[in-house]
């Protein structure tokens, strides 16, 4: 079967087809702008992920239109299980949700095309087309201006023009250095999972499970419960990398399998699961870029998105939210002058769009010192079960209108030793 050949050009062109630059499409697709969409892989297709949808997602997907037709689909949660290194738990209460991001992601892309995106897969991102030689105005280091890419289908290169690049490539950092637009190749944390089938488990765990413990090494453990009797299992750790001579970064020399082994060590759900369950396909890990960190947002003629400028959070590692909203915010600025908006108009109003939500960000990458801290985790547990007041804090960090910072901040520590109530 012949290929329906990409065109020459588009008013925008979105590299990169998961969350975030499906909501950028769509959105734009919805203004009646021309947008092209490319991935490298043909849909469905998965991704590792722990496959949450906590609050800020599910305001996404409402906005996307799309919020029944993923919960149809996905299991429904009603607590994040929080479980400490002494095994004190506590269940905070939230609007939850889990489904696989193979099942998701084509949600997501399914509804960009109908909205009049046109899909292209597998297609890869190999460079953009620049024009000029002058200094961009808030980057001097690159020049010129963006106005078209170099796409890769198999074993040909294809030129399409564009008015606007919109890359939403995710955490791998090769389409950002081909844009000019990464800082720090090194990623923020590193996550594995796994999908097991254990019907007998589906009774036990029925929370987002998160576990904290200093056998993990300034990371995580997490089981979600899935669809059809199957869970998502795994870790992440968090400031993967560290300073070595001169400033620079490196990988920090962790394993994670040896991670994966020492959470199914410790907690004896993980153990049970691994043991009785029927592990789907191999575990697979991925990096993670965080805190609007690591990466310039925009250059002349194009923007950046999701993942791919740091669009998760340090603290829990969910990003599925913050991406579609980046993304959407992206679309926003571009529509508001039908992406035929003069380059620092829509450049400023995007990117004072990403600086407003950086404080958010900031308050969950100092919540994550609880992953070097893990004893944090149990103080603010055992106060938890004995207060409404903070678990009403905390569920309130879930749904976004409570300052997660503030929990395991000195003066929030101190808090939590006043009376009970």
């Amino acid at each position: 079967m012949t290929a329906t050949p990409l065109p020459a050009a588009c008013d925008v062109l979105v590299v990169g087809a998961g969350p975030a630059g499906s909501a950028c499409a769509q959105m734009l697709a919805r203004a009646g702008i021309d947008v092209v969409l490319v991935d490298q892989h043909d849909f469905p297709r998965d991704k590792v992920c722990g496959d949450g949808l906590i609050p800020d997602a599910h305001a996404a997907l409402r906005r996307l239109g799309v919020y029944d037709e993923v919960m149809a689909q996905a299991q429904r949660v009603a607590h994040v299980g929080c479980i400490g290194p002494r095994g004190g738990r506590v269940d905070v209460p939230g609007s939850l949700a889990v489904l696989p991001r193979r099942q998701l992601d084509h949600i997501l892309v399914r509804a960009a095309q109908r909205a009049g995106a046109k899909l292209f897969t597998p297609v890869r991102f190999d460079a953009p087309i620049v024009e000029g030689d002058a200094p961009d105005a808030l980057h001097p280091e690159l020049a010129g201006q963006v106005v078209g890419a170099r796409l890769k289908r198999g074993d040909a290169t294809h030129a399409i023009a564009c008015r606007w690049l919109v890359l939403a490539s995710g955490a791998p950092p090769q389409a950002m250095i081909a844009a000019g637009l990464n800082q720090r190749r090194t990623p923020t944390g590193v996550a594995l999972r796994g999908y097991v089938h254990a019907p007998a488990m589906a009774g036990r765990i029925k929370a987002l499970e998160i576990v904290w413990h200093k056998r993990l090494r300034q990371g995580y453990g997490w089981i979600f419960p899935c669809p059809g009797d199957a869970f998502n299992i795994g870790v992440g750790l968090s400031d993967s990398f560290s300073l070595v001579g001169s400033g620079r970064l490196q990988m920090q020399d962790v394993n994670l399998r040896e991670v994966f082994d020492a959470f199914c060590e410790v907690y004896a759900p993980a153990r049970e699961l691994m043991a009785g369950g029927a592990l789907q396909g191999a575990l697979k890990g991925a990096p993670l870029r965080c805190s609007l960190d690591g990466a310039h947002y925009s250059r002349a003629g194009a923007l950046a998105t999701g993942e791919a400028i740091g669009s998760t959070y340090a603290f829990s590692g969910e990003g599925i939210g913050k991406a579609m909203e980046t993304g959407l915010l992206a679309a926003e600025a571009l529509a508001a002058g039908g992406a035929a908006a003069g380059d620092a108009a829509v450049r400023s109003t995007y990117e004072a769009s990403i600086r407003a939500l950086q404080p958010k960000f900031e308050l969950y990458r100092k919540a994550s010192r609880v992953n070097a801290h893990p004893w944090l985790a149990d103080l603010v547990i055992w106060r938890a079960r004995n207060s409404e007041r903070i678990l009403r804090r905390m569920s309130g960090v879930l749904e976004e209108t409570s300052n997660p910072g503030n929990l395991v901040s000195a003066r929030g520590i101190a808090k939590l030793f006043l009376p009970i109530r």
